[in-house]
């Protein structure tokens, strides 16, 4: 059997037990498989906790692996539409570019991304991801993280991305402070040469670090320099509002 008829068989079953739990005759039967290549299939994805043994042990359904990716993404979407508002508005007042960042492991992932209408701007961004040492969305993370987990980032090996790139890992530290005292964060091109970008932290339910709103562009016209405080201070508005409406939701 190839691989991607394996894949392809493999997804029919998903798709049966997304409808009803069933049986390896059961299952058979619904998808038009031999039993010996569902059993075969059934196994795999077992091992992978993609699906899970009823109680009785002959039954089959979706298992949590599968069910909590479904979940986060449905998380991300939902999050992505209460940004979206914030989003524009810092478009509309800033005219660059403007996106939503969340942690994923020891990277950032952007999950959207506003385009402003200016005809030179910063590529989407959208479903990159990137060393949270680098950005600064990541370094807002970093700096609302318990001490342990900056620690278990900062043990590892910091890549240099652009001479301006911080790997220093005491200043990353003082550096987080300040982020976390000021409530904002700006990198002066350190994850791309020619890009700027400032961020702000958001916060979950039940108050945790869950992402930060950005925004960026071309180093040569953002920010300028006696713009810099008036936009920081527009982007830890739009975060903050967005946090709140997300702690009214609780």
């Amino acid at each position: 059997m190839s691989k991607v008829q394996s894949i392809d068989r493999a997804f029919l079953l998903l798709q049966e037990l997304a409808e009803k739990s069933g049986g390896i005759s059961d299952l058979s039967r619904r998808a038009g498989l031999p039993t010996s290549t569902v059993a075969r299939l059934l196994n795999a994805l077992e091992d992978s906790e993609v699906v899970e043994r009823i109680d009785d042990g002959y039954e089959y359904r979706l298992g949590p692996r599968i069910l909590q990716m479904a979940t986060k993404s449905n998380k991300d979407e939902t999050l992505l539409a209460l940004a979206r508002p914030h989003m524009v508005h810092l478009v509309d007042q800033l005219f660059e570019n403007t996106g939503l960042s969340i942690p994923s492991g020891y990277e950032v992932q952007y999950v959207g991304q506003i385009n402003c209408a200016n005809p030179v701007q910063i590529r989407d961004w959208t479903g990159t991801r990137i060393p949270m040492h680098v950005v600064p969305s990541g370094l807002v993370v970093l700096a609302h993280w318990p001490k342990k987990a900056v620690k278990g980032f900062l043990d590892r090996k910091l890549d240099r991305y652009t001479p301006n790139t911080v790997v220093n890992k005491s200043e990353i530290m003082e550096r987080l402070e300040k982020v976390k005292e000021d409530g904002h964060c700006w990198c002066l091109e350190e994850f791309s040469e020619g890009i700027n970008s400032v961020a702000a932290p958001v916060f979950s339910e039940d108050g945790n670090i869950l992402g930060a709103l950005h925004v960026h562009g071309p180093s040569y016209r953002f920010p300028v320099t006696s713009m810099k405080k008036i936009v920081s201070d527009l982007v830890i508005t739009q975060a903050e509002k967005m946090s709140k409406e997300l702690q009214n939701k609780k």
